[in-house]
């Protein structure tokens, strides 16, 4: 058995470990091979050497999280022992991630996984970029940072949000109130993100003087979208006569992000989603951008990432299922053909 001691410094201790060692606990229960104890700025490490090596990374990019990002949580530790990506990857993405824009009280926004600072990147080299990914990989909020940092920094004239109102699997029937009213639950996901980055008093300015518009895809009939950046929310509730007039619209001064999951489509059955068609046909135009964001960029709770993997499982059984019932009919028809032709006439 091997023993490691490791001195913290450059960051206080309460930080890296937490209220009641929450933190370092989930650290604990994470790596039970290893027993951890802390001791003020000290952390004594016993196990295996492999083991012990492991938990001695982790710890290292707990410090210069604890450093380097205001507000460091226990999800994020959550987040770091969920991660795939190498110890090396960790620490540089965390130190040289760049600050997309600084939210409410001066809280600085980033890209959180390899995905979203793709989609950064991806953002800054063509006018149109579709990002593709399951719920709770954050392609919304980091559009979101980026149309806002495009209005501070005075590339854009205006933001609008859009997404078609199409329910979520339920029938919410009559809602009373005027036109407002009526499409504002549509479009709550959008208003939650943009409570994040603006105080609320100049959120309330913008949306008044139409500097930042929210507003049904349907509204976008008709006009020119320029000197904006717009982000298309929910982009497979679309069909493809929904998707072709939106992107008709864009103006010649304008930035767009398509967000989608082709996962949660929930148009009515006889109404096929257009994002899957655009995606196909718009993949050869330059200036046109893809990114696809997967499970492993979830920043949710931890569970979302393992809901979205069992879902995925499940969705590839039933396929496979499915070919399997079919290649077997088939075969049960070319059986019976065949018996035909072996018939005595």
């Amino acid at each position: 058995m091997s023993e490691v001691v490791l001195n913290i410094e450059g960051v206080d201790p309460l930080d890296l470990y937490g209220e009641n060692n929450a933190k370092l606990n989930i650290l604990k229960k994470a790596y039970q091979q290893v027993q951890i104890t802390s001791r003020g700025s000290t952390i004594r490490l016993k196990g295996d050497k492999k083991h012990i090596e492991a938990v001695k990374g982790k710890i290292d990019i707990m410090v210069r999280m604890a450093k380097d990002k205001p507000g460091f949580t226990t999800h994020d530790v959550e987040e770091l022992l969920m991660d795939g990506n190498s110890m090396e990857d960790k620490i540089e993405h965390h130190a040289s991630g760049s600050v997309i824009v600084y939210g409410k009280n001066g809280v600085p926004i980033k890209a959180k996984t390899k995905n979203q600072k793709l989609l950064v990147e991806c953002s800054a080299q063509n006018d149109i970029v579709f990002a593709i990914g399951p719920a709770g990989t954050g392609k919304t909020y980091t559009a979101m940072a980026l149309a806002i940092r495009a209005l501070k920094s005075k590339l854009v004239k205006k933001i609008i949000l859009t997404r078609p109102a199409i329910e979520a699997g339920e029938h919410l029937g009559f809602l009373p109130g005027d036109m407002k009213d009526k499409v504002d639950p549509y479009l709550r996901p959008l208003y939650d993100a943009l409570d994040d980055m603006l105080p609320a008093e100049k959120l309330n300015f913008f949306i008044t003087n139409r500097v930042i518009e929210v507003a049904p895809l349907a509204f976008m009939r008709g006009r020119t979208l320029d000197h904006a950046f717009i982000i298309l929310d929910e982009a497979q509730n679309c069909t493809t006569t929904q998707l072709k007039m939106f992107l008709t619209r864009i103006g010649p001064s304008a930035k767009a992000i398509i967000t989608g999951d082709l996962s949660q489509i929930d148009l009515p059955g006889h109404q096929k989603s257009g994002l899957r068609k655009a995606l196909e046909i718009l993949a050869p135009i330059d200036g046109i951008g893809q990114l696809y964001l997967s499970s492993e960029d979830v920043v949710r709770h931890r569970l979302v990432k393992e809901i979205i993997k069992s879902y995925d499982l499940a969705d590839e059984a039933d396929q496979a299922e499915k070919v399997r019932l079919r290649e077997l009919k088939e075969a049960e028809r070319a059986n019976i053909d065949e018996s035909k032709d072996q018939a005595p006439i």
